[in-house]
């Protein structure tokens, strides 16, 4: 039998051969003539399988080129051990009742040898027979193309049809949106965000830059900001980024994914190979193809996720997995690594996975403390102010110019009284815009009138936002306290009044319940402090403590004020109004510190107050004379009172209330 028919023995048919050809002899008399022949023959099958080069490079790589030639047939059963069994490791000389084993066990490597070469080259075969069927499937194809191109039948009537609405739809074009107009096209642009732009540029535009989550109200520009910061790091020499550093935006509360991980637009995801979509040659052969994601697309730049407090929690562990390994790994029930004709790009994707070396930078609405922990660990945070008047006068006088609309005075004032959100005063302006050109019929030079400015608000059932209540007129039992929600700061109006009970020591205290527990348990702690500074018994008068608008106060921060309103009713001496009072009241009379004060001075400015009283914990977290305001710490409730309480001539000669 020749050795190119042996691909169609079995192993134990090739073991059969090899002995007979070997001519072995069995059992421990063998002879050095007997071994010699058959080593001799071992070594002919071995060389017409690999080739005489490949002997040379084997024999030199195992040292075995001393032992094969040794004129003893035991110490070139060495060789050929080194040789066909490719280790260093045989040194010793067998034994006589050795050498059959020895022997046993070349055969069988010399058997899996050609047995292995018979299936590789009954496989080039068939590849080869395959290639030619492709080859001339393919030759067909591009013959029958050129065939219909010639004869203009390539295309059936309906789908020529088709392809000229389509081509007729892409000549139409609109105009840029207003947003496209009006954006800003550098970070000067940028307005009321001086601090924020500091704090996102130095974390972006650095030899390290950092992972990012930015905090503010909507339509302030943190998206625009983010973008703006990459266009300027890019420029920059020492940065990481490249000039060629993509940024991929996305939003959070779109990304969707299939829990199977069959789909994953962020992350990425492997296709199956029949159903997905997938290549034609790639789904003949059933090879899946991983297909990477936007975290691969902003490989070397920034990825930016608007809204990511709103990511599924599932999809956002995923994202905290490749920040980890900076590469997405994929895999696949159907992939098998040692199936052939699988692509080099899909074996390197499957082996080392998918770059994606880039800087998140989350945007969100919600407070912190609803953020994720493990993603706000890993990011620095920057916080976006929300925009005073001035500063949406500021945007809407900047569209203004942009789109070449004239505006009558106050107009952007008025616009300002609407809304405090710079995008959706840059949409007013558009609506309005829109109403002039409508009723002037025509887009040359607009004007846009305070009348036409309120039809356009009017058009969206618009009020203004905020109203100034701050007055130079002192009331008794009246105050207004700080609230705050997310990142917006307000007034909180509160009134009291106390009449003398009609029996003594049977007064009663009523309270709004609509407040929340939080006030009704500072009406009490008031009550306390009050009888403690002015050595009253609340239970000797009727009290009525109202927080107008009935609004729940999550928070003892209304203590203070509380407590300074219900002195000023028992007492009837009037308090400030153009003063707003925020802290915690203990019952020893302290002021404790409390959260939000940068954002109640938001509240007091728009208010039109002249300053605010904050506890001295708290002096820290507001720098003097922000927003234009008198900022005043206070550690008692005897500084509020000193503050807040107005002497009138019947009460300016009193002394102070005491501690």
């Amino acid at each position: 039998m020749r050795l190119k028919e042996w691909g169609d023995t079995k192993m134990e048919d090739v073991k059969d051969l090899l002995g007979r050809l070997l001519n072995r002899v069995d059992g421990s008399g063998i002879s050095d003539e007997d071994l010699n022949r058959q080593i001799n023959a071992i070594y002919s099958i071995y060389a017409s399988a690999v080739g005489s080069e490949q002997i040379i490079v084997q024999a030199s790589r195992f040292n075995a080129l001393k032992y094969i030639h040794d004129e003893n047939p035991r110490i070139r059963l060495i060789g050929m051990e080194r040789l066909i069994l490719e280790s260093r490791e045989y040194t010793h000389q067998p034994a006589d009742d050795e050498i059959p084993a020895i022997l046993d066990k070349l055969e069988d490597k010399l058997a899996e040898m050609l047995a292995r070469q018979a299936v590789e080259k009954q496989l080039e075969e068939k590849i080869a027979d395959r290639l030619d069927e492709r080859h001339q499937e393919y030759v067909n194809e591009i013959r029958q193309e050129i065939i219909e191109e010639e004869m203009g039948e390539g295309e059936s009537p309906a789908n020529r049809k088709k392809m000229e609405k389509l081509e007729a739809m892409d000549k139409v074009k609109l105009t840029s949106t207003v947003m496209q107009v009006v954006r800003p096209q550098s970070l000067s642009e940028i307005v009321g965000q001086d601090r924020a732009v500091k704090a996102l540029a130095s974390r972006i535009a650095s030899p390290y830059p950092q992972h990012l989550i930015l905090y503010g109200p909507p339509g302030v520009g943190k998206t625009t900001a983010a973008r703006l910061v990459l266009d300027e790091a890019k420029k920059l020499p020492f940065t990481a980024f490249g000039e060629n550093a993509p940024f991929v935006e996305c939003d959070g509360t779109t990304l969707r994914w299939d829990s199977r991980d069959m789909t994953n637009p962020l992350i990425g995801s492997v296709h199956d190979p029949i159903y997905q979509g997938a290549q034609r040659d790639l789904a003949d052969e059933g090879i899946p193809e991983p297909k990477p994601g936007l975290v691969t697309d902003a490989h070397g730049g920034v990825l930016f996720i608007d809204e990511i407090g709103e990511l599924d929690p599932m999809m956002l562990n995923k994202l905290l997995k490749v920040l980890e390994d900076k590469r997405v790994h994929f895999e696949s029930a159907y992939y098998d690594e040692d199936a052939p004709g699988i692509p080099e790009y899909i074996r390197k994707l499957f082996k080392e996975g998918a770059p994606a070396d880039f800087i998140l930078i989350g945007a969100t609405t919600r407070d912190p403390s609803e953020i994720n922990p493990a993603i706000r660990s890993r990011c620095a945070e920057v916080f976006f102010d929300p925009l005073q008047p001035e500063h949406v006068i500021e945007i809407v006088n900047h569209a203004a110019e942009k789109l070449k609309v004239h505006l009558d005075d106050g107009v952007a004032r008025l616009i300002s009284e609407y809304t405090m959100e710079g995008r959706k005063a840059v949409s007013l302006l558009a609506d309005a815009y829109g109403l002039a050109v409508y009723e002037k019929g025509s887009a040359d030079a607009p004007v846009i009138t305070l009348d036409l400015m309120k039809k356009t608000a009017m058009a969206s059932r618009l009020s203004p936002w905020y109203d100034k209540v701050a007055s130079d007129v002192p009331r008794v039992g009246h105050i207004y306290g700080l609230g705050v929600a997310g990142y917006w700061g307000s007034t909180v109006e509160i009134e009291a009044t106390a009449f003398p009970a009609r029996e003594e020591g049977k007064g009663t205290i009523h309270f709004n319940e609509t407040a929340g527990s939080m006030a009704k348990d500072s009406v009490a702690t008031a009550a306390s402090v009050v009888r403690e500074l002015t050595d009253k018994v609340l239970s000797d008068y009727d009290l009525h403590v109202n927080i107008v608008g009935g609004g729940n106060i999550d928070g003892p921060s209304a203590g203070s004020a509380i407590t300074a309103a219900i002195i000023s009713a028992v007492e009837k001496i009037p308090l400030r109004q153009d003063y707003a009072v925020t802290g915690e009241i203990s019952l020893s009379g302290e002021v404790k510190p409390v959260g939000g004060v940068y954002e109640k001075a938001f509240g007091a400015r728009q208010a039109g107050m002249k300053g605010i009283l904050i506890p001295e914990g708290n002096r820290s977290d507001i720098e003097e004379g922000h927003l234009g305001l008198t900022v005043t710490p206070v550690k008692n409730i005897q500084e509020v009172l000193d503050k807040m309480l107005v002497r009138t001539p019947k009460t300016a000669g009193e002394e102070p209330l005491p501690v």
